[in-house]
């Protein structure tokens, strides 16, 4: 059995251990037990803690019964003493979050009888989920009575109750649990089997931040952040508002306003664009020459509307084929292709074919893309 340090001290930084066991475990990797350690495993939804291991990288770290294997990069000799050291920033960023996601579900599962279905640790957030849905009117209380616990710096406990006392305790776990389970609690917010390693008070945390929120499986499925992983969060958001601010020429405050005033203004230039180009298709339709053959068009930057309009407007003024490409022979071309006179959908292969292009259609009218050059095209419908 491995002794877990990190549950009489979640805060142990350093520690010594002796080397039971070393077993090789792939190219550059080997395997350590140790009969201590203060490496947390991976599990109940947090990753493996990281550091140092007799100098060389901690790289994992798994239970296997009652034993903790640690994956290293280099071999450790059997018997002797060796020193662990923790990446402790890390370590303290997962024991905020993790202190922090037990308020906020303890928070949701008293206010609203939300049971925590789902917890995901990761390095830049962690998701909740619920099993039911929250409106955003009560994820802001929640994330403010979340705070107010923070600030009020409640003890964090943790321990192993005896299966008698444990039977009494109402407390929140998504397993069915009888033995060695590990109660840790909030004072007087929540009581939840967990065994990860938590801040002692609430304090630690610093600060809860909700970031996101969307339906999920009949529930709620919420993004959060806390502690130095909030920080965090919260400089790049402010980096991107100052930003978007200064190329906007508006206030932080206002840059929400700024986007949506530049949107509209992007409306507008859109419609008028688009009734600039129907004028222009217009005004091209009055000069097409009428021709017995085909009708091939070259235009700069139309849009599907647009090339349709074109080639409606063609096919009435010649007796074969009027086809319309955007495009150039760098990018390849985008085509509608109408005629009177030809099945342009039992044609649809042979022009692809010869052209380097795929689409389809009716057999009035035609459309699709190509990778032939101008050249090509144009001699193609002489």
């Amino acid at each position: 059995m491995t002794i877990k340090l990190y549950d009489q001290d979640s805060h142990r930084k350093h520690f010594t251990a002796t080397v039971r066991t070393c077993a090789p475990a792939g190219e550059g990797k080997w395997q350590v037990e140790l009969d201590q350690t203060a490496f947390f495993p991976e599990g109940g939804g947090q990753p493996a803690d990281g550091g140092t291991l007799g100098g060389h990288n901690v790289l994992d770290v798994q239970e296997a019964g009652d034993s903790i294997l640690h994956t290293v990069d280099g071999p450790l000799e059997p018997g002797t003493q060796v020193e662990g050291d923790l990446d402790w920033p890390l370590r303290f960023r997962r024991m905020q979050c993790h202190s922090g996601e037990h308020i906020i579900s303890g928070l949701a599962h008293s206010l609203y009888g939300c049971t925590n279905v789902g917890f995901h640790l990761g390095e830049n957030e962690v998701i909740l989920d619920f099993d039911q849905e929250l409106t955003a009117e009560q994820l802001e209380q929640l994330e403010t009575l979340a705070n107010q616990i923070v600030a009020e710096n409640r003890p964090i406990t943790a321990e192993y109750p005896d299966p008698e006392v444990l039977k009494t305790l109402d407390y929140r776990s998504k397993l069915d649990l009888t033995e060695n389970v590990r109660i840790v609690t909030v004072e007087d917010c929540d009581v939840c089997a967990c065994c990860a390693p938590h801040v002692s008070r609430t304090g630690e945390i610093g600060v809860i931040k909700l970031l996101d929120a969307m339906r999920h499986r009949g529930g709620i499925r919420i993004w959060m952040a806390a502690g130095s992983m909030a920080l965090e969060d919260y400089r790049v958001k402010q980096k991107n508002v100052a930003a978007i601010s200064a190329a906007l020429s508006v206030k932080q405050p206002e840059a929400a306003q700024g986007v949506e005033r530049l949107l509209k203004e992007r409306e507008a230039l859109a419609l008028a664009l688009k009734e600039a180009r129907q004028a222009l298709t217009l005004q091209k339709l009055q000069t097409l020459p009428e021709t017995k053959g085909n009708l091939v068009l070259f235009e700069d930057d139309l849009d599907a509307n647009s090339l349709r309009a074109l080639a409606n407007g063609g096919m009435e003024k010649c007796a074969g084929i009027c086809a319309v490409f955007t495009g150039s022979d760098k990018t390849g071309y985008r085509y509608v292709m109408g005629s009177k006179t030809v099945d342009l959908r039992a044609q649809a292969k042979q022009i692809n074919t010869a052209l380097q292009g795929k689409g389809g259609g009716q057999p009035t009218m035609i459309q699709g893309s190509l990778s032939a050059d101008r050249a090509a095209i144009e001699a193609y419908f002489a």
